[in-house]
């Protein structure tokens, strides 16, 4: 199948959703794909490329060709840090539990930090003289603040550790926070990143992981000083956070100023009423279920789709799916979607 854009890419269209605005055409946004997609895409095997400058031209070049006005670069293509962590099993999912790097103060102060400013970054702004004109990056982190504190620690020793060393608990959040908030300070510093996906789950289906309480307390402090050091240096703040967040909206519009929500489930929220709830607030990204993406017949696919552009108007509004395209997806599926606008 041929596949080609209807636009030019235009970052600034972009910049118009981020700004709750309505672009001169429907735009598209994805936080990321699998390598299957982009070698179908660019007929080229993406798994082969064992040179990260080659990866990173294929991605430019898969978001180009499907019609978007960015790349999305995670942070381990130009070798940031990462939080190290016992070895996990090898299984498609995993509990929360698993790891726990860090279980006591003697294993906190045993434990080895990373360096924030490690990482290749400078590799960005070389490659940008690859990008086709109109196009920026958009960087991730490695992982978010409450997921890589549950991930060191475990889910079930966080919730203990807060009522029984609440100091500690403390000092572990800070560790992270100040970390990843050196990562996104030197990021959106550069040239050639537009805006920056700030990754971190924070909610189940029906409520929070943590109690909005505990989240105002140890998390959304450092995700405050993140969006402020973004918008420092002039660029978009994203906040990729799954789960069912209705009880801290506030806190993410209001205190932590993100310019916009990714990721929707229809089981907890469907895009279509944060729409129309929050628009005018904050700019709503992507949002086709993914459930509704592997089930559905294409048509069903681009019908939902249309309906969405229609009910927005492209006002604050990104077309894309509600979290991402893992291999699962079926790639006339995801073709199908992003046909609404390519066609």
């Amino acid at each position: 199948m041929i596949i080609s854009r209807k636009y030019p890419a235009d970052f600034h269209q972009l910049e118009k959703v981020l700004c709750r605005q309505k672009p001169d055409r429907p735009v598209l946004f994805e936080y990321f794909v699998n390598g299957d997609l982009i070698s179908y895409v660019n007929d080229e095997s993406f798994d082969s490329m064992d040179n990260r400058n080659d990866q990173i031209r294929a991605i430019i070049q898969f978001f180009h060709k499907t019609g978007y006005d960015y790349a999305t670069i995670p942070s381990r293509y130009f070798n940031a840090f990462s939080f190290e962590n016992t070895e996990h099993e090898k299984k498609s999912t995993v509990s929360l539990n698993e790891g726990s790097a860090i279980t006591d103060r003697k294993s906190f102060k045993l434990y080895h930090w990373p360096n924030p400013e490690q990482g290749d970054f400078e590799l960005l702004d070389n490659l940008a003289l690859e990008l086709p004109e109109g196009m920026k990056f958009i960087v991730s982190a490695p992982g978010g603040v409450l997921e890589n504190v549950i991930d060191l620690v475990g889910f079930e020793r966080i919730c203990f550790m807060i009522y029984e060393d609440e100091e500690l608990t403390g000092r572990i959040f800070d560790e992270v926070g100040s970390r990843l908030l050196r990562f996104y300070e030197i990021c959106s510093a550069l040239n050639s990143v537009g805006a920056l996906i700030v990754n971190d789950d924070w909610g189940f289906k029906t409520q929070t992981m943590l109690s909005p309480d505990m989240l105002r307390q140890f998390v959304f402090p450092w995700h405050k000083k993140i969006v402020e050091a973004i918008h420092g240096n002039g660029k978009y703040a994203i906040l990729h956070s799954c789960g069912n967040l209705a009880d801290v909206i506030d806190d993410i519009v209001d205190d932590m100023k993100y310019d916009a929500k990714h990721s929707f489930e229809d089981n907890i929220f469907p895009v279509e009423q944060a729409w129309q709830l929050w628009h005018d607030r904050i700019a709503i990204m992507g949002g086709i279920d993914m459930d509704f993406l592997v089930r559905s017949e294409p048509d069903k696919i681009k019908e939902r789709c249309q309906r969405m552009l229609k009910l927005t108007g492209s006002r604050a509004y990104a077309l894309g799916s509600g979290n991402s395209i893992p291999a699962y997806v079926p790639i006339e599926n995801y073709l199908a979607m992003i046909e609404t606008i390519n066609q």
